[in-house]
């Protein structure tokens, strides 16, 4: 078995991560996440998102978050911006990258933002094409790959037609998401190989929640198939508004860990990550999720 000799990793903590939270976040918080995971070695960081705030109001504060964060050179500061107005809204922080998200479930999509998977996909269009016109890279999150909560197992067949739209509509990156948590190895590689019908092996990420405790093994099956770029989120972060009792997604630090063991390199300080982790975790009041994170702080203790 060959795996990548690197990997890359996005944390989507800021964003994903804290979207779903009950408790106000400070956006003074969320820049200095944004500042410890710099320090930790990330490169590339999915920050906020630009979505209306009667929605999701714990995203309402993303200018000015995006506005805190001294830049590191050579980093990379995503947003998510689901419509034409969240991209303009976006434009004014000059992010490197936006994120445009369709499932690959009709139920879900239509749950979600009240549309049918083409009709999700066509109103990207002008955000891509204006992204084009600014020189902004978009990257594509295929959400519900493998399962949905309202349609149960989702067919691969789905998934490579949501890759094939978001490529005709200049999409650069697609990434699979088990945005439940219920995808297993088999199945998660599947989903991939359906994005890989229509992108690049080095335009396919994955994006796994450990819902049922199986996203470390849908990495490693990822990796099989040569994918070397993830969504992680620190300290395991996450959720769904969407899907009932979908957890966080993988804990980064747990990734790294386990990528550190097979020597593959992500240029990320473990120890660095930790902190990170242990400060956002506390600022929520709660202990980490990540069991990596949890048992070095035990040692340290």
């Amino acid at each position: 078995m060959s795996y990548p000799s690197s990997v890359k990793l996005v944390d989507v903590g800021p964003r994903d991560g804290l979207q779903n939270e009950k408790q106000a976040v400070p956006a003074e918080v969320k820049i200095a996440l944004v500042h410890r995971l710099q320090d930790a070695g990330l490169k590339n960081i999915e920050v906020t998102s630009f979505v209306s705030p009667k929605w999701v109001p714990q995203m309402a504060d993303n200018a000015e978050v995006m506005a805190g964060i001294a830049r590191q050179s050579g980093g990379c500061y995503s947003v998510l911006t689901p419509n034409l107005q969240g991209f303009e809204a976006a434009l004014k922080t000059s992010p490197d990258e936006i994120v445009v998200f369709g499932a690959a479930s009709e139920a879900f999509s239509q749950k979600n933002i009240n549309c049918s998977i083409a009709e999700s996909i066509e109103r990207f269009r002008p955000v891509v094409a204006g992204a084009q016109q600014h020189g902004i890279s978009v990257r594509g999150a295929i959400s519900c790959a493998v399962g949905c909560p309202y349609e149960g197992d989702v067919s691969p067949d789905r998934v490579a037609m949501v890759a094939r739209l978001m490529r005709e509509i200049g999409v650069q990156h697609v990434g699979v998401a088990d945005t439940i948590g219920v995808g297993t190895p088999h199945k998660v590689q599947r989903a991939l190989e359906a994005a890989l019908r229509h992108f690049p092996l080095d335009a396919v990420s994955g994006h796994f929640h450990d819902t049922y405790g199986q996203a470390l093994a849908n990495t490693l099956a990822s990796l099989e198939l040569g994918i070397w770029q993830f969504d992680t989120s620190v300290a395991g972060l996450g959720g769904c508004p969407y899907a009932k009792g979908a957890t966080g997604n993988v804990a980064t630090e747990d990734v790294v860990y386990m990528l550190r063991g097979m020597d593959i390199d992500t240029g990320i300080d473990l120890d660095r990550l930790i902190d990170a982790g242990c400060y956002i975790s506390d600022a929520l009041g709660r202990k980490t999720q990540s069991r990596v994170a949890s048992a070095i702080i035990g040692k340290r203790a």
